[in-house]
């Protein structure tokens, strides 16, 4: 937690910097809040930091593809010629992810979590898979992750602006 607290302090006082007056000068510690609620219930100071980056990339304000792209780069291995992502890797990333609708009491279970696996590697004889697949299975919005692009849509349609009037 305290390594997680001294980079998200650096992390907003960079973005303090390039955006003067837009960032709350509290946001490192309320990210931290959060990020102890989430994935620090029970209060033991540890929080995995490939958790702690799967949910400010989810949370963050890119687009979908850019943060699909990241949660491959942070739970990828390497083959020695290309990044794959295995079952157990998947799982794990599919874990750290709904841990964040869990707690406002929106989770799914563990079978969630298999059933979603199963499925982006549907059809695959191997024990990992290339980005190309996983961003495909992303795209195709999977239940276990339709909260994400949820929240996405409703985020972007927040700076919509319409020229027309209503009676």
């Amino acid at each position: 937690v305290q390594q997680i607290s001294g980079m998200l302090t650096e992390l907003f006082q960079r973005v303090r910097l390039e955006k003067p007056g837009q960032v709350d000068p509290r946001a490192a510690e309320f990210t931290l809040s959060l990020l102890a609620a989430i994935y620090d219930r029970s209060g033991t100071g540890y929080i995995k930091t490939r958790s702690a980056a799967a949910a400010l990339i989810a949370l963050s304000g890119d687009t979908l593809l850019a943060k699909y792209k990241a949660f491959f780069q942070f739970y990828a291995v390497s083959d020695g010629k290309v990044a794959l992502i295995t079952r157990s890797a998947l799982r794990s990333l599919l874990t750290d992810l709904n841990q964040i609708p869990a707690i406002v009491g929106e989770g799914c279970t563990l079978s969630c979590v298999e059933t979603a696996t199963h499925s982006c590697f549907h059809g695959v004889l191997k024990s990992a898979i290339v980005e190309e697949k996983f961003l495909s299975w992303l795209r195709s919005e999977p239940a276990v992750l339709l909260w994400l692009p949820t929240c996405y849509r409703l985020s972007v349609t927040e700076v919509v602006s319409h020229q027309a009037r209503c009676r």
